[in-house]
């Protein structure tokens, strides 16, 4: 049996141009994602190590030529350069942002670690993206702006601030305005701290701007070449920092300490404990030499010199014998009779 089927009924058809305005419509949002998909910066993360050494080894550079300058001028009256310091280190840094950054270069220390400097405001990548660290340097006024927020905003904040001290603004109750600028400075100077302890907070999170003059003029720190090893070591940069923080900690802390203390601590440590001498029985304990006036202590009976043994028992009441460590109670002339007196009688 044959079954024949019938035409269907014909729909309208649809009209030519009905795909027209979807396709208008469409199209600039397609065309702006395409785009921004193709021209977007790659995500890069620069080295928080490399930026902070960078900024050490500048403070060293500076130091350094400072050292070299001050050399020139040792015969002059002394004292002299003292008083044009704050000028001083303002024409150093001046040299070297005029050296480095005003002619499109990274100072020495952003070099040594392979960085430069990029304007995050002007980042307008054409073509393809590559490494993600193209990018146009910074501009004319970028440059005028931060030389004059590091070395005139620096040497005027560091005379204002020596002026200040001078005149004893922060003492003086009877002129209520040198007392205002003061207490303005100090809320000034507060206020910068605390921005810059948050913007250290911030820059260890994400990586950019290590201070606040790179953020505010947007200077991003990047690398200059993709392919360029680390100019200075880890290795070395650890022992360099190590080392000055150490010695920044020795010269805090030895002022505070007793010599006579450190002495007694290390004098076991020192000596040889097999071998034992008369002449240093005999002689006195501070000086190495014949005792002169010779007392001894009290209770060891060691043997000193008179003005030895009373300055160091007036200078230190908890002074102990170097020889054998006993605490000094009081002092006897070598060969009276031995009396039982209080420590006050004796050293006084």
């Amino acid at each position: 049996m044959v079954i024949v089927r019938g035409n269907p009924s014909p729909a309208a058809a649809p009209e030519e141009d009905v795909w027209v305005t979807p396709y208008q419509k469409l199209f600039p949002l397609w065309h702006s994602l395409s785009l921004s998909h193709q021209h977007s910066a790659l995500p890069i993360s620069i080295s928080r190590v490399n930026q902070f050494d960078a900024a050490r080894l500048d403070i060293e550079m500076s130091a350094m030529l400072k050292e070299q300058l001050v050399k020139v001028f040792s015969l002059m009256k002394p004292g002299m350069l003292f008083q044009y310091e704050p000028e001083l280190d303002a024409f150093l840094e001046f040299l070297i942002w005029k050296f480095s950054i005003w002619v499109d270069k990274p100072t020495p220390g952003i070099a040594l670690m392979n960085l430069r400097y990029r304007d995050e405001r002007a980042m307008e990548i054409r073509g393809k993206v590559r490494t993600g660290l193209e990018g146009p340097g910074l501009t004319v006024t970028q440059k005028m702006w931060y030389c004059i927020a590091t070395v005139g905003g620096q040497y005027i904040w560091a005379r204002l601030q020596s002026f200040s001290a001078f005149r004893r603004w922060g003492d003086s109750e009877q002129r209520p305005l040198a007392q205002r600028a003061w207490n303005l400075m100090q809320r000034i100077e507060g206020l910068y701290k605390a921005a810059s302890f948050g913007n250290l907070l911030i820059f260890l999170y994400t990586g950019r701007y290590r201070n606040l003059i790179e953020r505010a003029l947007r200077a991003r720190l990047v690398y200059a070449s993709p392919n360029m090893n680390r100019a200075v070591s880890f290795e070395y940069m650890n022992r360099q920092l190590v080392w000055n923080e150490f010695s920044e900690m020795l010269l805090l802390l030895l002022p505070l300490l007793n010599s006579s203390t450190i002495k007694s601590f290390l004098r076991p440590f020192s000596e040889d404990k097999g071998s034992s001498s008369t002449d240093d029985d005999s002689n006195c304990p501070i000086c190495r030499a014949s005792p002169t006036l010779p007392y001894v202590a009290i209770p060891c009976q060691h043997r000193y010199c008179y003005y030895c043994l009373r300055t160091r028992c007036a200078a230190a009441p908890s002074f102990r014998c170097p020889r054998c460590n006993e605490p000094v109670a009081a002092m006897q002339r070598y060969g009276s009779v031995v009396e039982h007196k209080t420590r006050g009688e004796y050293f006084s």
